[in-house]
């Protein structure tokens, strides 16, 4: 299913008992919103034959594809209807200063209606102060605060190894998206909500990863045009989420980071201690922690088991990073290295980066909020007051003037010199923009050095203390249900076997 995709649904909207009716009521008023005709001055218009979804199956199945096509169609500047939304791309790279600088296009309008839909949070739409109190608690993400937040982190993941993997001598099998996403669930929540009381710890954590795992998986309908009424149990599963992130349920955690006992607080200042939406915005920010990280660990570790060269000089930068800070491996799990240390490991930096440039489908969307006029260098175009207008960062990603064979998996891809590579050129002038997988601007991702600090970490441990195989070599293709936002899960997933390295 791509953005907003209704087609994919109705099989299963017709299925339930009553609801054919609706579901038919439903498409006939989301049809009725797509008739529309380009305006003098507008970029040119694709609408597709399909009423209301458009173009939206045709970007769902090839999405590289069609934006080139587009693109050589059209030019760098369009708007596209996908799924009753009609969507400005703008694919040129020396434009993207004009989407950032417009006081008439707003990240926050677009990101609290996704907010409400998702996570049933209400009053950051109608609160500027609520916003910007939350707003403020993102320096809790950097500087001295990442530093607390990555040494606490390899302490979970020691505990996460050590009682699970560490026993493991001989080949134990597990499929790796199931294994991303129990490790890195634990390790995450435990970060920066702390730890459950001693007694139903394992019992809490696993109950909450599965119920939150199902909510996960929603989320391309639950962005979709369709009540949530109407997508089966997934309203029961995030209200018991939410109930489970309450101020009441939450007390029971010990070990809160500094960033959520500052929210907290905030949360406190507008709400009432018992209000259930509380629980809504920590669902929230639990889901921005997790969601996207899973998917980039599984496809660093799916590369790097496909491409044992790489793996093997990551391990040896590892491993010579180790004796010269006097760390050995030994018996148990002893390593510790600090996020300056992690930065200066470039082979691993480069890995991460890479896999990022290979599998994030996501875009920077802005709300257009009236009726204004873009100019650019080239030319100006009119935007239509309710549209979205998206940059869509893979156009780059993929870019073979930028990226050489850019299909291609290179591990040092981001390395010159034995340093971090950043000069990258179009048009012979050097790019400022040529990775966004984190967005850019005032808008950009505020725990992108936690989540890159937690896949390296979980890279190295991986890597210092395993033997890794994979079992299921198969090309692995990537599932564009949640294309233009973040990075993509694979299709299906794959075996691997993992031991106790000798």
């Amino acid at each position: 299913m791509g953005l907003f995709s209704l087609e994919p649904l109705l099989p299963q909207l017709l299925s339930f008992p009553g609801l054919a009716l609706a579901a038919a009521l439903l498409l006939l008023v989301l049809c009725l919103r797509a008739g529309r005709t380009r305006r003098p001055g507008e970029p040119p218009l694709i609408k597709g034959w399909l009423p209301y979804l458009g173009e939206a199956l045709k970007l769902q199945k090839d999405p590289l594809g069609f934006m080139k096509t587009l693109q050589k169609q059209h030019g760098d500047t369009f708007t596209v209807l996908l799924g009753g939304k009609y969507i400005t791309f703008i694919l040129d790279p020396s434009q993207y200063q004009l989407v950032m600088k417009s006081p008439k296009l707003s990240f926050r309008i677009f990101t609290n209606k996704l907010l409400r839909k998702v996570f049933s949070i209400e009053k950051l739409a109608t609160n500027d102060d609520l916003n910007n109190d939350l707003h403020g608690c993102y320096h809790l993400l950097q500087g001295t605060s990442l530093d607390i937040l990555t040494e606490n982190m390899m302490q979970n993941l020691k505990q996460v190894f050590e009682l699970q993997l560490l026993k493991t001598t001989n080949w134990d099998t597990a499929y790796l998206l199931t294994f991303c996403s129990s490790v890195i669930f634990e390790v995450t929540f435990t970060t920066i909500y702390g730890q459950s009381l001693p007694g139903n710890r394992k019992k809490f954590i696993t109950e909450l990863r599965d119920d939150f795992l199902k909510f996960d998986d929603k989320f391309p309908y639950l962005i979709s045009d369709i009540p949530i009424e109407l997508l089966g149990n997934v309203k029961s599963i995030r209200k018991k989420l939410i109930k489970r992130l309450t101020s009441e349920h939450l007390a029971r955690t010990q070990g809160w980071s500094e960033v959520v006992q500052m929210r907290q607080d905030i949360l406190e200042k507008y709400y009432t201690l018992e209000d259930f939406e509380i629980g809504a915005h920590h669902l929230g920010f639990l889901w921005a922690s997790v969601t996207n990280t899973i998917p980039t660990t599984f496809w660093a570790m799916y590369y790097l088991l496909q491409h044992p060269e790489a793996m093997a000089v990551l391990r040896d930068e590892i491993d010579h990073f180790l004796q010269s800070t006097g760390q050995k491996k030994g018996s148990g799990f002893p390593i510790q290295l600090t996020r300056e240390q992690l930065d200066s490991l470039v082979y691993l930096e480069s890995t991460v980066l890479e896999v990022l440039r290979l599998c994030s489908f996501s875009s920077i969307m802005r709300f257009v909020q009236e009726d204004l006029t873009l100019q650019s260098e080239t030319q100006d175009y009119c935007l239509r007051k309710g549209d979205l207008v998206a940059i869509f960062p893979p156009a780059i990603h993929y870019d073979p003037e930028i990226f050489e064979a850019p299909e291609e998996f290179r591990f040092d891809r981001f390395v010159e010199d034995g340093k971090k590579k950043t000069a990258f050129f179009k048009n012979g002038k050097k790019l400022k923009y040529y990775l966004l997988p984190f967005g850019f601007g005032a808008s950009k991702c505020p725990g992108r050095f936690l989540a890159i600090v937690e896949v390296k970490q979980l890279l190295v441990v991986l890597l210092t203390y395993f033997d890794l195989e994979i079992i299921d070599a198969k090309p692995m293709e990537a599932n564009y249900s949640r294309l233009l936002f973040g990075i993509q899960h694979p299709a299906s997933d794959v075996l691997f076997r993992y031991k106790v390295r000798s």
